[in-house]
């Protein structure tokens, strides 16, 4: 596993207003990707993404209460299908929890989750739609 961040995943609780906080208010710009149900603003080499609370928390198979679930996550994109489940075991070998096991996605990709032991959610994901270049970094597409 390389040493690197691909997204941080903010679970929202109101999108539009979120969006409007970071793109009007802030002036940041997003990535062409976007879409009504999640918001991506590339960061200088990681990408920041605004997704509705109850959704990340579905997505990462977890309960949406926010005294358990934090609202938050780390995406750690791989480069291969392959490499999702090698990275999902690796960290279940060093004793992390998988919350979701690696699957295909509605969004065209394949990804898992795993919570660390101090239970931060981590996406392990190979999206077929981006790219990581030379330097590690996320391309959107």
């Amino acid at each position: 596993m390389e040493q690197r961040v691909s997204i941080i995943i903010l679970g929202v609780a109101d999108l539009d207003r979120s969006k409007q906080f970071y793109i009007d208010a802030l002036g940041w710009t997003t990535a062409s990707d976007s879409n009504e149900s999640i918001v991506f603003i590339p960061l200088n080499g990681v990408v920041l993404a605004l997704y509705q609370h109850e959704a990340l928390a579905e997505d990462a198979c977890v309960e949406a209460d926010r005294s358990s679930f934090r609202g938050f996550s780390l995406a750690y994109n791989t480069r291969s299908r392959s490499e999702v489940d090698k990275t999902l075991d690796l960290a279940a070998a060093a004793g992390a929890t998988v919350t979701k096991p690696a699957q295909d996605v509605f969004w065209g990709g394949y990804s898992g989750y795993f919570a660390d032991p101090d239970g931060f959610l981590w996406e392990i994901a190979y999206n077929p739609h981006s790219e990581i270049n030379e330097e590690g970094h996320l391309v959107l597409s």
